[in-house]
């Protein structure tokens, strides 16, 4: 299941600046550095963990989202319907054709990646579509994960109580993500909407046994209530993936192969990523190169804050599981960490540009830029009004203007030795988006190696946990 279509590019040119940049030598010689990293990854952790070893320093050892993708297909080409691949698209199928609605409950990385898939695959306004518009695949709704009264009441507005016939359009299900199940947001949530659905059907056990989809961990509060509900179809969160690395298990592939997404493709994009990573030399690695140039513009310039801007709107929570990633897996010790900014422009240049273009000089930028887009071009026509001296830019479409925003921000913050770097990602897609997914958790990995902190597990929000259950009286 090999596939040839483009890779993400990535160019730091705009980093290599006299004034506040850094010099191709010093991008080289770490980069360098990090391949010694990589090759750890594949020559001790992932033999470490397929072994059932603890390494010292590295408890936990969750590595192994990097090669789940191929084990994935692997299993899929092989055994087809029987393989945790074609079961989660037979589940996919027997809700979208039975239900119009799912509500997807999880936090954290737990909804974080379907929630930017949809986003970014999606028509912008796939819930106000009709069904027919939809292919006839569900509308999504997210919760579970905030404690926000009016935000909860707002989606339990959008489902049918009861389910007054068997038509689709009247039905609806929910997808309980939680590799324990004791996160209280998502527990909290899915108790609501457990009984929300209950009552939905009557009481119907065998319904809510059929609407009903957990995704969840071997053992656990989750696993237990499933259990108890008879779900038909229940998936695991495979052991060595954690949260905010398991958008490529069916964490992520359940949701999207509901909204019709080629899930085969996202997975082909993250082994296409994966191959890249491992094999071609770091001169030309696009995991080593942005994670070299990030890295030594934290530690040789101070800029701690990392912006992603990402050049178009539908990529925005894209940006923000990526804010997820990286703030929990290297924001550790009280001393390493950048803090993850994302934005999306050109919106935000009217409301951020000043402070990034004159304000303090600690943040690197990294532009997420899109080469091909989806629909044909909406073109400025002409006019007998040419009160806003548009005429000029007739026949001129939103891409050409998005690029030449794009090459003018550039060009404004080099000219003031603010670094930038691009991202290219050839077009919106499946593949696309599973390449800069994994290229994403491994470059998080392989920069936690070099930082010398575990890059898996969240030691501070466990804190918070347990104080708020606290404060609730819970024991």
């Amino acid at each position: 299941m090999k596939s040839a279509a483009p890779l993400l590019r990535y160019d730091y040119s705009g980093a290599l600046l006299e004034k506040g940049g850094l010099t191709g030598a010093e991008v080289h010689e770490t980069a360098g550095i990090l391949a010694g990293h990589r090759d750890e990854i594949f020559d001790v952790d992932l033999p470490a963990f397929a072994a059932g070893q603890s390494l010292p320093g590295k408890d936990p050892l969750d590595t192994a989202f990097v090669d789940m993708p191929q084990r994935l297909l692997a299993e899929y080409e092989t055994q087809r319907d029987g393989s945790e691949l074609g079961q989660i698209l037979a589940t996919a199928k027997r809700l979208s054709d039975s239900v119009d609605r799912v509500a997807v409950l999880g936090i954290g990385g737990s909804y974080m990646g379907a929630r930017a898939l949809m986003e970014a695959c999606c028509h912008p306004y796939h819930n106000e579509l009709d069904r027919g518009a939809r292919g006839g695949k569900p509308r999504m709704y997210f919760e579970g994960n905030n404690v926000d009264n009016d935000a909860i009441q707002a989606v339990l507005d959008m489902l049918p109580c009861p389910m007054k016939s068997s038509d689709p359009i009247d039905r609806w299900a929910v997808v309980v993500i939680s590799k324990s199940g004791g996160t209280l947001e998502t527990a909290a949530a899915f108790r609501v909407f457990a009984d929300r659905l209950s009552h939905a059907v009557g009481g119907d056990a065998t319904q809510i046994a059929q609407l009903i989809v957990p995704v969840t961990g071997e053992t656990g509060k989750l696993r237990n209530l499933a259990n108890a509900l008879g779900c038909v179809d229940t998936f695991r969160v495979p052991d060595g993936v954690g949260g905010r690395f398991s958008v490529l298990s069916p964490v992520g592939l359940l949701p999207a192969a509901l909204l019709g997404l080629d899930i085969v493709k996202l997975l082909q994009g993250a082994v296409a990523m994966t191959e890249h990573f491992r094999h071609a030399p770091y001169s030309d690695n696009a995991v080593l190169n942005y994670t070299a140039v990030s890295h030594l513009m934290e530690r040789k310039h101070n800029a701690t804050i990392r912006v992603l801007q990402v050049w178009s709107k539908t990529l925005e929570s894209l940006g923000l599981w990526y804010d997820q990633l990286l703030a929990e897996s290297l924001g550790k010790n009280g001393e390493t960490g950048a803090t993850p900014l994302t934005v999306v422009n050109t919106r935000d240049l009217h409301s951020r540009a000043q402070q990034h273009q004159e304000g303090r000089r600690d943040k690197m930028y990294t532009n997420l830029l899109v080469e091909n887009w989806r629909r044909d071009p909406v073109r400025i026509p002409s006019s007998d009004l040419n009160q806003d001296n548009l005429n000029q830019l007739a026949g001129k479409s939103f891409a050409d203007l998005m690029t030449a925003a794009a090459t003018g921000t550039n060009q404004a913050y080099n000219g003031d030795g603010r670094p930038t770097a691009d991202l290219f990602i050839p077009a919106v897609n499946e593949h696309t988006l599973g390449q800069f997914l994994q290229m994403m958790m491994l470059s998080t990995v392989i920069e936690g190696r070099l930082l010398q902190v575990n890059p898996y597990g969240q030691p501070g929000v466990e804190a918070y946990k347990k104080n708020m259950q606290a404060a609730l009286g819970m024991k």
